[in-house]
């Protein structure tokens, strides 16, 4: 199906919505590691901002605007995945803190406190602590890397056809699945993720809220991350 945009040069979509992946590009460096660099991130959005072109179809009910953000977001993701320069040490050693956490919540039967976790692991608490640092520092945890891209979905889905019922059954149970984890995190850690995926406030303004240091926060946002992998284990994430 032809529309407006059909007949537009690339070069005219690129002058135009430039702005938007510039805005996108900078929101998200604000929630990656600290060595990208934005100028990156913008090259490739403008790749995603293209495919959007190429691929965009108004019946789908979708503006283009929106459709783009998706897929410059999407593509934007792609690439920092595919650079992903984390050692294999700071992987092993997230997935023995959500190890350790599974063992202490199956014994203990409720949330393991900090201590708890450091002592599982045989490990001070400010080694603990730097393990948690080392897991938010090299990789972002964010719901889609829960999710195992899951996120992703139905902005893909804006574009093709409705998916098929068995499909849609697995996403929807799995978001319930997942919006029980959360709301069982403690209030702490429940806190810190409302406010930097809904209220969207970066780890330093968190912390002026929460009164404690930015380095802080990002050891309460990895202690998140590690306490939903093993309540959503049996998803396979």
């Amino acid at each position: 199906m032809y529309n407006q945009l059909n007949f537009r040069t690339d070069s005219e979509l690129v002058h135009q919505y430039a702005p938007l992946v510039k805005r996108i590009a900078h929101h998200l460096l604000a929630r990656l590691p600290s060595h990208l660099v934005v100028d990156d991130l913008i090259q490739a959005g403008m790749v995603g901002l293209l495919e959007a072109f190429s691929k965009y179809d108004p019946s789908k009910g979708a503006s283009f605007e929106t459709y783009a953000g998706i897929r410059i977001r999407g593509a934007i993701i792609d690439e920092v995945r595919r650079g992903d320069w984390t050692p294999r040490s700071v992987h092993r050693n997230s997935r023995r803190v959500s190890e350790a956490m599974a063992q202490l919540e199956g014994r203990l039967g409720r949330d393991a406190t900090d201590t708890e976790v450091a002592q599982e692991l045989g490990v001070s608490i400010e080694d603990y602590y730097a393990l948690l640092q080392d897991s938010a520092e090299a990789k972002l945890f964010s719901l889609d890397e829960i999710t195992d891209g899951r996120e992703d979905r139905p902005g893909e889905q804006l574009a093709s056809s409705t998916p098929a019922p068995e499909g849609q059954v697995e996403v929807e149970g799995f978001q319930v699945a997942l919006a029980q984890a959360i709301d069982g995190l403690p209030e702490r850690e429940k806190l810190v993720l409302s406010l930097y995926y809904t209220e969207e406030l970066n780890l330093k303004e968190i912390g002026q809220i929460l009164d404690v240091t930015e380095s802080r926060v990002s050891q309460i946002h990895s202690q998140a991350a590690a306490r939903l992998r093993v309540r959503l284990k049996d998803w396979n994430i």
